[in-house]
């Protein structure tokens, strides 16, 4: 289902106001996960449908969105290649992906990689589901907030340059999700620029304190690894685990 007005995050700021709104209609359909007709995005933008059409038109123009034959428009190709570019930049497929795997091999909850994605909310990136019959539900794709959750909070910490005395193990027990658990921890890539977290989520009754320290060690072994993959620097210390319960 296409998602509420309060749940579209994408908040334009200073700029030009044409671009603004072409790039909030291009963050709706991304976040929407399916296709819109053109008064699903009247109503979860709150533009004028005469508005829409001359921005889609434009964005049509550009590969970013498609009018499909049904009369209802999704990303197009051009978002595919902004997503294969960004990967490719930091060459982040070929460094965290083969980590992913690493973890569900060793019987973790389900791995993830979240990046920064505006001011207030971060991407699912990359997601392996772990073999267990119950799992939370991120999905690659997913945009969630940087204010809740242990991988926004880690995002958060060291996107505004955390002291050496920070912890890289954040953890967050029933924080976005009663029902649901998780810990994270900060990858680094050139020069000390944090790339994103990897994160392990499940339900929150599987996190007991032993399973926390256990996945933790695990996920410190992880982000060290992808780190030094990526050509970053892996920290030579490591503060106490950050614990946040909702």
């Amino acid at each position: 289902m296409p998602k509420t007005p309060s749940e579209v995050t994408f908040v334009p700021g200073d700029g030009v106001a044409a671009v603004d709104r072409a790039l909030t209609i291009a963050t709706v359909l991304a976040q929407s996960n399916t296709t819109l007709t053109l008064a699903d995005l009247a109503r979860l933008t709150g533009m004028y449908k005469s508005t829409l059409l001359r921005l889609l038109s434009s964005l049509q123009r550009s590969g970013l969105v498609v009018h499909r034959s049904d009369k209802r428009y999704a990303l197009g190709p051009l978002a595919f290649l902004f997503g294969r570019s960004f990967e490719q930049t930091y060459g982040l497929k070929e460094g965290v992906v083969p980590v992913l795997e690493w973890l569900v091999a060793h019987n973790t909850e389900s791995p993830s990689f979240h990046v920064m994605h505006g001011r207030d909310t971060r991407l699912c990136l990359f997601r392996i589901d772990s073999p267990h019959s119950t799992l939370d539900r991120v999905r690659e794709g997913d945009v969630l907030p940087l204010d809740r959750g242990a991988g926004g909070r880690a995002l958060v910490a060291f996107a505004k340059g955390a002291s050496s005395q920070a912890p890289l193990i954040f953890t967050s027990f029933g924080e976005r999700d009663p029902l649901c658990a998780a810990i994270a921890c900060p990858v680094f890539g050139p020069s000390g620029l944090l790339l994103g977290v990897l994160s392990l989520s499940g339900p929150l009754e599987r996190f007991s304190e032993l399973a926390v320290q256990r996945m933790g060690g695990l996920l410190l072994t992880a982000a060290e690894m992808a780190t030094r993959s990526l050509g970053g620097q892996w920290p030579g210390t490591m503060a106490p685990v950050d614990r946040l319960r909702a």
